[in-house]
């Protein structure tokens, strides 16, 4: 939506993940009017728009072909688009008098449109059947994508008096998104779309507000402070790995000793210090360290591209990460190898060249 879109509702933001215990306040349901009212009176440069979900379980048709029961039906006023990060792909948005009219006229999204019109490059102009209206599509919204199992493409929208008209239940409840100019204005703009809606709600003075306002990264925030414990999980279980890597080197690096003791006792004889035999064991740890960590990294990149590029991403290479990667490694490798170094280095050179 950008970072300069809230969006004010009768319900707080309600997000669960995993078993964590969630809890969601509901107010008063905000109503037609009330909406309407906030509308015609917020002032605010940017755009105001109303709209209200009427089902997620709507079935589409276009003659023969029809989709399966899970597109999501939004009533929305001509502004909608701009404020929800939604982009008109073909055709156009609704007009005001369209949605003052309650007109039976729609947009879809690209999902809706495959599932229906095949092989049709234009289905502009085409009636079809939502729900139990009739609906003469006048645009088709860009492809977006899915996130998180929830697909924006496999959506209509149709006029928000429509709405009223064909989805209409008790207790309907309006929301309204609000789009600055720039995200600097934001602060600005959600402090008096405030205290309108209060006026308009008549809320008395030091109550508690009896709507929601939720700003757009608020989901972002969510999600990041509750990934934060799979990050704390992933980390443990990094640690976990390096130090069974950097056991798992050290014993190759030791036996690697006792099967070269032979060797290590000829080179001392013929003049090599223990300096020298150290560096040479510190030098193999390091290189094999340095061998499985640019593995890795190839392997990271490829399969993270391979994600990204199913997903519809932008090719990335992680600099900061490689670095690290590299880092790290030389790290392990040094501490893996510098007992098995020294071993090798403290061996008497006549007793290793007895050994057999």
């Amino acid at each position: 939506m950008g970072s300069s879109t809230f969006t004010i509702r009768n319900r707080t933001l309600q997000i669960h993940i995993g078993d964590a215990p969630s809890t969601q306040k509901l107010f008063e349901p905000i109503s037609y009017k009330e909406a309407m009212e906030f509308r015609e009176k917020f002032f605010f440069p940017g755009f105001t728009s109303v709209f209200i979900g009427a089902t997620g379980t709507a079935t589409v048709k276009y003659k023969s072909n029809k989709t399966n029961p899970n597109v999501r039906v939004m009533g929305t006023d001509e502004n909608y688009l701009y404020t929800s990060g939604d982009e008109i792909g073909m055709g156009r948005v609704f007009t005001a008098d369209e949605v003052n009219q309650g007109s039976s006229v729609c947009i879809v999204g690209s999902e809706v449109v495959k599932d229906i019109f095949k092989n049709k490059e234009d289905p502009l102009g085409e009636v079809i059947s939502i729900g139990p209206g009739k609906y003469r599509v006048v645009g088709v919204l860009k492809e977006k994508g899915s996130s998180m199992g929830f697909s924006g493409d496999r959506s209509c929208y149709i006029p928000l008096t429509n709405v009223r008209a064909q989805f209409s239940r008790p207790n309907m409840s309006f929301s309204i998104n609000v789009m600055t100019k720039n995200q600097q204005q934001l602060d600005a703009c959600i402090g008096e779309a405030t205290g309108l809606f209060r006026t308009i709600r008549q809320d008395p003075a030091g109550a508690e507000n009896t709507f929601e306002i939720t700003k757009s990264d608020n989901v972002a925030k969510m999600l990041i402070e509750n990934i934060k414990y799979v990050t704390l999980a992933a980390t443990i279980i990094g640690l976990i790995t390096l130090v069974g890597a950097a056991i798992g080197l050290m014993n190759i690096m030791l036996v690697s000793v006792t099967e070269r003791t032979r060797e290590i006792g000829i080179r001392k004889a013929i003049g090599a210090t223990k300096r020298v035999i150290r560096n040479q064991f510190l030098v193999e740890a390091i290189v094999i360290g340095q061998f499985g960590g640019l593995l890795g990294i190839f392997l990271g990149i490829m399969i993270g591209n391979v994600i990204s590029l199913l997903i519809g991403s932008a090719f990335i290479v992680p600099w900061e990460w490689i670095i690290t990667g590299v880092i790290l490694c030389f790290g392990v490798a040094l501490a893996s190898g510098i007992f098995p170094a020294q071993k090798a280095a403290n061996l008497d050179p006549i007793e290793s060249l007895r050994y057999e």
